[in-house]
């Protein structure tokens, strides 16, 4: 039976799954993101969005991916033998400009204090890398964009915002289901390719593997 493993450590994307009536495995990726882009941007030259979170999901998934192919016999014997891995990475996109996740506090408020009021796109990529025995290879990617109009909200909304600690964990400094959703005043877009992971998207990568999502459900 063919099974999904993500390679996440998001909360929001596990939570996502499970909705959709998916109980993955999970295992986080050792990727230093920062490292990975920059010899991306030394091979190919300047990244923009698009292409840096499709760069980061594949890294993720790959880094997994490789790790179980490397692990000695018996130690992953907890997982499936029809396994699917899927790495997933978000920027939001302001002005050209990719921000993952904050650096600190006062990163996270100067972002709002530029968010508040305008639009940016949020970009996930997804890459699935297909380890199920008897078949042939197969590593492949998309990526989904929204466009997402914030409130303008105001600095006290900022600084109590920032201080629940909730958009220093988070691309973009924001989440659309949790304490952040009052501050976004719409979505043009798939709204779970905002939380974190496009279930439509997944459902179009397992169908270019010959997979169902309806063979994933639990």
């Amino acid at each position: 039976m063919t099974a999904l493993l993500l390679a996440s450590a998001s909360p929001a994307r596990l939570a996502t799954l499970r909705s959709a009536g998916i109980e993955p495995s999970v295992r986080v990726s050792g990727v230093d993101e920062d490292a990975v882009l920059a010899a991306a941007e030394q091979r190919h030259g300047a990244l923009d969005p698009v292409d840096a979170v499709l760069v980061l999901a594949q890294a993720k998934a790959d880094d997994v991916a490789t790790a179980l192919l490397d692990e000695p016999d018996g130690s992953a014997a907890a997982l499936p033998d029809d396994l699917l891995v899927l790495g997933c990475d978000s920027l939001l996109d302001l002005d050209g400009q990719a921000l993952g996740k904050p650096r600190d506090a006062d990163d996270a408020v100067e972002r709002w204090r530029r968010m508040r009021g305008r639009s940016g796109l949020l970009h996930t990529g997804h890459w699935l890398v297909d380890l199920r025995a008897d078949r042939p290879a197969a590593t492949l990617g998309a990526t989904s964009t929204t466009v997402v109009h914030f409130a303008d909200v105001t600095d006290a909304e900022i600084a109590a915002y920032v201080a629940t600690g909730e958009p220093l964990a988070v691309a973009g400094a924001f989440t659309v289901d949790g304490r952040g959703g009052p501050f976004v005043r719409g979505i043009e877009g798939d709204h779970h390719g905002v939380v974190g992971l496009s279930l439509p998207v997944l459902r179009d990568l397992l169908r270019q593997v010959d997979v169902s999502i309806t063979d994933l459900w639990a």
